[in-house]
């Protein structure tokens, strides 16, 4: 017999039942910390490199592009705590789950499946942000302190920030949906994480892009998950123009949680449950 599952249920289910789902995330990283830990030290050191490197080309006080080499320490470590952010353990268990078919356990739970899967990436969160802040403390011991923005650049900085971890979910989610139709997720990670770590200004900030990738990039989603929190805090990006900035992250929040939404419905029926 081939069961169908009804993927695309409404599903009332109060929030404390996604409060422990992202409790429980936390957990799982707590109780394992040394996979993580291992990560993260890969990024430390990719992070620290590019401190070294953009510290050497921005020696003797010279500045490119708008970079003198205290703004562009801050840059690099804002965007590092960025990418800190829903990492593979958002992406790997749930396509882990797809493939090997546990997906059905979900689906038979009243829980809406996206909203229980941002839980998690809440929950994994705080673990992540708080690990990438303590790089950055110690980066800053070695590098220096960094140049403090003005009240007004903090408060909108904050709000910016507040939208990278939602604006990360909706693409490695949505990408991770892809499994149901490739069975396999590594070469759609790696395009995924390559795409994102260039348009988004991690590798090299949007300023040193040719003027019309500058205007795709700035456009699309991707800038919001690092650049435009660390321009903001950088003071590079200020007034109407953050404003803008910030407000082009809220609509691409909402469109890629309503895109990966329908997303989901159309994968989901990809999904049939065999037995007898």
């Amino acid at each position: 017999m081939t069961l169908p599952l009804d993927a695309g249920r409404t599903v009332n289910v109060p929030f404390r039942a996604y409060r422990r789902l992202a409790l429980a995330a936390l957990r799982s990283l707590t109780a394992y910390p040394m996979s993580f830990a291992f990560s993260m030290l890969a990024s430390a050191f990719s992070a620290l490199a590019m401190l070294y490197l953009w510290r050497a080309v921005l020696s003797n006080g010279r500045a490119s592009s708008g970079f003198d080499w205290p703004h562009m320490k801050a840059y690099l470590l804002v965007t590092f705590v960025a990418n800190s952010l829903v990492s593979a353990y958002t992406d790997y268990q749930m396509c882990l789950r797809i493939r090997q078919g546990d997906i059905a356990m979900d689906l038979i739970r009243p829980l809406d499946y996206q909203r229980a899967r941002f839980a998690e990436a809440c929950g994994f969160g705080l673990y992540e942000a708080g690990a990438g802040i303590g790089a950055v403390a110690v980066a800053t011991l070695i590098f220096g302190g960094l140049p403090a923005p003005s009240l007004r650049s903090f408060g909108l900085f904050l709000l910016s920030a507040v939208f990278v971890l939602p604006l990360r979910f909706g693409i490695v989610y949505t990408s991770g949906l892809v499994t149901f139709w490739t069975q396999n997720y590594v070469g759609v990670q790696a395009a995924r994480i390559a795409l994102v770590t260039f348009l988004s200004g991690s590798l090299v900030p949007l300023a040193f892009f040719p003027g019309w990738l500058r205007v795709i990039a700035g456009a699309a989603p991707f800038a919001g998950m690092a650049s435009t929190p660390a321009l903001i805090f950088g003071g590079q990006l200020q007034g109407a123009a953050a404003l803008r900035a910030v407000g082009v992250q809220a609509v691409w929040t909402v469109a890629l949680w309503l895109l990966a939404r329908a997303f989901w419905l159309r994968a989901s029926r990809q999904l049939t449950v065999n037995g007898g």
